[in-house]
């Protein structure tokens, strides 16, 4: 159906194709001005326009159908105005396909040694320079107009967990009232706008949140603020907290997650969309996803091993032997970091694509047991166990 926010983008449509007979996962599609987004869908994480280490089309080859990238970093470096004047992001790193735009507002935590937050604006002095920067809903409006994805986010207030209740309850209360001042100051047509709902380790604050933020008619929803240290069951609960209270026809999704496990039983709660450096940054460290677990290439046990990462893979890096690609590592190959990171996107795509599918066959959950139970997860034998009575 189509999104009918306030100011109705005319080119974003949300189709819900069916959800699971036994849990609450969904498929569905997400179409934006640059093209579809088949969900549940995973976003590599391009912060400075790039996805590092891939070239556009090693990219493209993974399976990615939609990359993010950030308003701070960009903002810093080349600057919007810069981005603009070269034809806007999608342009200007080669990339065809929809973008994402952060707000931000996440490096209110990640950079909070260096931010000053009133109800204005935050203030921040620059990881590159010193120099004083200034974001206020408005700004970082504009600043991803000037980027011109597809989709933007609102600025919100995150802050360190675990916290005091009144510090989490003072963040939701901005982030509430910073969200309407982002929603008024839009004005592309062409791009449109997901709230982000906060609270910390609180659901009766996530479940407000996610209400006043619905009233507010965004045209998508994300779960922000997690995935910053807690432990698996505390996010998880956050996340059983907030979903029944988000819109049913428009996008879920949760930020900054993370381990395949994770994304799992996120989409098990729901959710549709995500975005991770887990799969690149791991990758960039010798460590590679596959189906019976994860592989540390730089182990000597693999020095003459003769077996691709996974077999049945596609990708560049499994046309080569485990053996060569540790060589690459141990001899300090920039090549090595590159095969790996393409690895694990291509498997993170192939591993919400057969969710998908499962997800259309209502055997999510068997899916999802299989992966667990592959991947040596402590709890899926017992689950199954109890699946089974």
């Amino acid at each position: 159906m189509a999104l009918p926010t306030n100011k109705t983008p005319t080119f974003f449509s949300f189709r819900l194709l069916h959800v699971d007979a036994r849990c609450a996962a969904r498929a569905s599609v997400f179409s934006t001005p640059h093209g579809d987004v088949r969900m549940p869908a995973f976003m590599p994480v391009g912060t400075q326009a790039t996805v590092k280490g891939l070239e556009i089309e090693q990219l493209r080859a993974t399976g990615a159908e939609m990359v993010l990238g950030n308003t701070y970093h960009l903002a810093l470096r080349p600057g919007e105005e810069t981005v603009a004047a070269l034809g806007g992001l999608h342009r200007f790193m080669g990339w065809k396909g929809p973008i994402l735009t952060d707000s931000g507002g996440f490096q209110l935590f990640s950079l909070a040694h260096r931010v000053k937050v009133t109800e204005q604006e935050a203030v921040f002095r620059s990881h590159i320079d010193g120099s004083q920067v200034a974001l206020s809903p408005e700004r970082s409006v504009a600043i991803q107009e000037a980027l011109g994805s597809d989709v933007a986010m609102v600025l919100d207030h995150v802050v360190e967990l675990p916290n005091e209740r009144e510090i989490v309850r003072d963040a939701v209360e901005r982030t509430v009232r910073w969200a309407r001042r982002c929603r008024d100051a839009a004005t592309r047509s062409d791009q449109t706008l997901f709230a982000i709902v906060q609270g910390g380790l609180d659901g009766e604050l996530r479940a407000d949140c996610a209400r006043r933020l619905r009233e507010m008619d965004f045209a998508g929803y994300a779960i922000g603020g997690l995935s910053v240290g807690e432990a698996p069951a505390d996010m998880l609960r956050m996340i059983e907290a907030t979903v029944p209270e988000l819109p049913s026809d428009r996008p879920r999704y949760l930020m900054g997650v993370g381990r395949p496990e994770d994304l799992l039983e996120a989409i098990r709660r729901g959710v549709d969309l995500f975005d991770c450096v887990m799969p690149t940054r791991n990758g960039r460290n010798s460590m590679a996803f596959t189906d019976s677990g994860s592989l540390r290439l730089r182990n000597a046990k693999f020095e003459r091993d003769e077996r691709p990462l996974e077999d049945g893979c596609p990708c560049a890096a499994c046309r080569r032997s485990r053996g060569y690609i540790r060589h690459l590592f141990t001899a300090g190959e920039m090549l090595g970091p590159i095969l790996l990171s393409i690895h694990n996107l291509t498997y993170y795509q192939r591993l919400l694509s057969d969710a998908r599918r499962a997800i259309e066959a209502d055997r999510f959950e068997e899916f999802r047991l299989e992966k667990l139970v592959g991947w040596g997860e402590p709890m899926a034998n017992d689950r199954r166990k109890s699946d089974a009575t």
